[in-house]
């Protein structure tokens, strides 16, 4: 088998496992656990840039992913687990998976928020219409970064590192699931 055979196998198999994982927690006390990690997660990138906070209040409504793993050797994947928000009220829960291929190497963690500007944009997210390429337009949580960026079709995307390290130049994209509380 050719190193590019491979490499399409390995990926649509990565992306096969991450798309068989279940969108929300099964039992009341992992979902309930998922939604304290996700406003501690909150807090977090709060207490990074708290001009986040005019975002919060003014979006239609928002996505929190507490924690995504990534991890690739030639070719790689993410997964993570969310909360959305409408109105500041959870209304249901939502996983991003991540496929890339290209030179990467290493594995690392990532929390991730989701600004909906408006219905249109919640209503993308939640019926499977959105999937973005990550790598061009996530911004990395910094003091005052929220005041440098706009929403690019109806949807802001924050990240802020967790742990490990990773070097990557590839090419991929992130696919959301939504499953209503």
């Amino acid at each position: 088998m050719t190193r590019n055979v491979f490499a399409t196998v390995l990926l649509v198999a990565v992306a096969g496992i991450m798309t068989a994982c279940a969108t929300a927690p099964n039992s009341p006390a992992e979902r309930e656990e998922l939604a304290d990690r996700a406003v501690q997660t909150k807090e977090a990138f709060l207490a990074n840039d708290p001009s986040l906070q005019e975002l919060f209040d003014d979006a239609h409504a928002y996505a929190i992913f507490p924690s995504i793993g990534r991890g690739g050797a030639g070719v790689g994947g993410a997964y993570g687990r969310g909360v959305v928000y409408e109105g500041g009220e959870l209304i249901g829960y939502c996983d991003v998976s991540q496929g890339t291929i290209g030179l990467q190497l290493g594995g690392q963690s990532f929390r991730q928020l989701v600004f909906f500007r408006n219905a249109e944009a919640l209503d993308r997210f939640k019926y499977g219409d959105l999937e973005l390429s990550a790598q061009a337009t996530a911004v990395a949580a910094t003091t005052g970064a929220s005041t440098d960026v706009d929403y690019d079709h109806g949807v802001m995307i924050f990240t802020m590192t967790g742990g490990g390290l990773m070097y990557e130049a590839s090419v991929g994209g992130q696919r959301f699931t939504y499953q209503a509380k």
